[in-house]
């Protein structure tokens, strides 16, 4: 993963999908473990704002109700899936020192973004 040259809209878009998409962080995690080169700043930051995304929410300054409420939907769900753990555990793997400097959500973060729909897939046992 070469240094990212992408909006900063794409940006927190890709910081999003890390923090609360469990198959694009996987995917994300294949890809720097199969590179033989990546750019540890944008990765460490990279991770470093998707833990952010897992703080308290904001008092103010926020975009939107509206972008609060799917902001802290999206924390709900992403308990199911562990990703705060994979996350440590990715930049642990690396090396990454990637500890939290504030105790909520910068509000400039707190953008209406939607992510794809996923969810565990539960398999009937047949008996």
């Amino acid at each position: 993963m070469d240094k990212l040259k992408i909006t900063p809209r794409e940006r927190l878009q890709m910081v999003y999908d890390l923090a609360f998409f469990p198959p694009r962080l996987h995917e994300f995690w294949r890809e720097i473990n199969s590179s033989e080169s990546f750019d540890r700043n944008d990765v460490e930051q990279l991770l470093a704002d998707a833990l952010l995304l897992h703080l308290a929410l904001p008092e103010k300054g926020f975009q939107s109700q509206r972008a609060l409420k799917r902001v802290a939907g999206y924390q709900a769900s992403a308990k199911a899936f562990g990703i705060e753990t994979f996350i440590n555990n990715i930049a642990k793997r690396l090396g990454l020192n990637i500890t939290a400097t504030t105790n909520k959500i910068p509000a400039a973060m707190i953008r209406d973004i939607k992510l794809p729909e996923f969810s565990h897939r539960y398999k009937k046992v047949s008996r």
